[in-house]
Formats: structure tokens, sequence, C-alpha cells
């Protein structure tokens, strides 16, 4: 699902770190070597066909690299 944020994201939490994230191989391989964090925040994102809503967001983040595969868990609303 395509969308992009209208809002800054609120409620910042780490979810896992290193060794607990699943994928932690593939965010290496594609990304780079990176201390990586799994989070998750609110915010109010546009989808392709122009709603706005808000929602949960995980995405995976590593310093230096950024945010990567961000995406929507669910709608808050």
């Amino acid at each position: 699902m395509r969308f992009s944020l209208v809002s800054d994201i609120t409620n910042i939490e780490i979810i896992a770190i290193r060794h607990s994230i699943r994928i932690l191989a593939f965010l290496r391989r594609q990304y780079g070597e990176g201390r990586w964090r799994k989070l998750k925040g609110v915010a109010l994102v546009q989808l392709s066909d122009g709603t706005v809503h808000r929602a949960e967001l995980h995405w995976f983040e590593a310093q230096g690299i950024g945010r990567k595969k961000m995406r929507i868990k669910r709608f808050l609303d």
C-alpha cells in the first residue's frame, strides 16, 4: 500500500533490537551494517486514493542509514 506521511511520527517505541529482529540478515545485506532497531509510532498518513488516516506504523532504523521498510500496521480511526 502506497502512502505518504502527513504529520510527524509520535509515540515512538522500540519493539526489537539487534538479534531480536527476524530479518536482521536481510537488512544488513540490503542496506549495510548498523545498529538496527525495529520501531513503531503513530502518524497521519495519506493513502494513494487521497484519504487521510491516523495509523500505527512499523519500520526499521539504523543510525547513519535511516528509516527503511516503513509500513502501516493498522488504522486507528
